[in-house]
């Protein structure tokens, strides 16, 4: 089984092939995301396939973020071109959960926390260690925060 950089490589090569300028760049910036995040520290590591996930979706989110500010200061053709990155980055990620199921793992965990003691707005730390091991590369953490918030007011 391939690792899921060296997909991103093999995607690369074809993007570039096909010259396709949009993948062909934002595959490129990804890549050295990655490779800046596996030198940093006292010494060199390869990333697993967890962490290039957590990389990609950091990525997304700045491609997001970007798209944002660039629609918000009247930018509409760059910020359709970072919407357009983020989207392609997405589809490395695996599928977000959808609110409902977020909600229902989020109630449980408010039940686990009640059961140990916690109770009320003060749990939020409690909750948010139970939930984040469950959710994790599957939701947004200000997602699943808002959601735990929910459930506890």
């Amino acid at each position: 089984m391939t690792t899921l950089k060296a997909k991103l490589q093999e995607d690369l090569t074809t993007a570039i092939r096909a010259r396709d300028e949009l993948h062909s760049s934002t595959l490129r910036l990804t890549l050295a995301a990655i490779t800046k995040e596996e030198v940093a520290g006292k010494e060199a590591r390869v990333l697993s396939d967890d962490e290039v996930l957590k990389v990609i979706a950091k990525e997304a989110k700045k491609r997001r973020e970007a798209a944002e500010a660039f629609a918000q200061g009247g930018r509409p053709e760059q910020a359709a071109r970072e919407t357009a990155e983020g989207e392609f980055l997405d589809t490395y990620l695996p599928k977000q959960l959808s609110d409902e199921e977020l909600g229902a793992i989020v109630a449980q965990a408010v039940e686990e926390a009640k059961a140990a003691g916690a109770e009320g707005p003060r749990a939020m730390g409690a909750v948010m260690k139970i939930v984040n091991p469950k959710v994790a590369g599957l939701a947004e953490g200000g997602r699943v925060a808002a959601a735990v918030k929910k459930h506890l007011a």
